[in-house]
């Protein structure tokens, strides 16, 4: 197989060495919408859902197909702020919806197909993680779990906090860019696509390299620092079992750091080391001289409290 089962796409190979790469996944309305999110800022995120994994394989969504599930109570406005939406994010990352199906179902449902060719050397896998090798993000990490909190037990919150809180819940974004420039440069030995937390994800990588990880700096930034301090709450749990960040977390050799850090920045991004791979399997975060096991466990979105997945 091009790309092993468990990896963020599916690829089959082509001719002459270029393999056709694919990725679906869902948005359910009940799951995946949080209260205040728009029908068009939903369809988008469906889109970003999608090329968020095209990222981390360093691969350019060419077309999308969308399969539709609409509610019987739905409005012409709002089929129409779907459309809308899932236009928006096609054109925002250089893809082009082509089609689809629709149906009635209970709840709104929005399933995308994406498809893009790379060449199959070219593919940026999860499992190729080397020990030694620099771990690193390319942002920062709890401001969505900040945002849900926020939405989801009305805490008081300055309003410009507020605001950019929100619009990481809201209008999230696919570092694309970022990912298509790391797999020019031919620096990273493996990735993966954040979405499910940057706890679980590293678990996810774990799986596929055997290869452990010591987080030595937590990518936070000051409105997470901020908002946690405001509520009394831990900015470890927020960075680490959040999720929906759609950050992208490489492993990189540190003789190939300096290009890949100039690769991301020529992108229009940035990336930050936070840690080290190694021999060891286990996965932990060091705290001054104390090493804190990070376990395999995420937020989920619309309870009230953190539970182990």
């Amino acid at each position: 197989m091009v790309v092993p089962f468990g990896d963020d796409v599916a690829a089959t190979s082509l001719q002459r060495g270029l393999a056709a790469v694919l990725k679906t996944d869902t948005l359910v309305g009940k799951f995946d919408i949080p209260p205040g999110m728009t029908y068009f800022q939903a369809a988008r995120k469906a889109v970003v859902m999608n090329i968020s994994d095209f990222s981390a394989k360093g691969v350019q969504p060419k077309v999308l197909l969308v399969s539709l599930g609409l509610p019987p109570d739905f409005t012409e406005a709002s089929v129409n702020d779907i459309a809308n939406g899932l236009n928006s994010g096609c054109r925002e990352y250089g893809a082009h919806l082509i089609g689809g199906d629709t149906s009635q179902t209970s709840d709104l449902i929005i399933t995308c197909m994406v498809f893009g060719t790379a060449k199959t050397k070219d593919i940026v896998l999860r499992g190729g993680s080397i020990p030694g090798d620099i771990l690193a993000v390319t942002g920062s990490f709890g401001k969505t779990a900040s945002g849900l909190r926020l939405l989801l037990k009305n805490l008081k919150t300055p309003a410009a906090l507020r605001k950019r809180l929100l619009e990481s819940v809201y209008m999230p974004k696919a570092r694309l860019r970022e990912g298509l420039a790391l797999a020019d440069a031919h620096v990273v030995t493996a990735s993966i696509d954040s979405s499910d937390g940057l706890a679980i994800s590293l678990h996810e990588m774990r799986k596929m390299s055997g290869k452990g990880f010591t987080i030595t700096k937590l990518p936070t930034d000051k409105d997470v620092n901020d908002f946690a301090k405001l509520h009394n709450l831990d900015t470890r749990e927020l960075a680490l079992y959040g999720g929906e960040e759609y950050e992208l977390i490489v492993t990189v050799q540190g003789k190939d750091w300096e290009k890949a850090a100039r690769a991301v920045k020529h992108s229009g991004g940035s990336l930050t080391e936070i840690g080290v791979v190694t021999a060891d399997p286990s996965i932990v975060l060091k705290e001054n001289d104390d090493l804190v096991e990070i376990p395999y466990r995420g937020w989920e979105h619309f309870k009230s409290e953190q539970k182990e997945l």
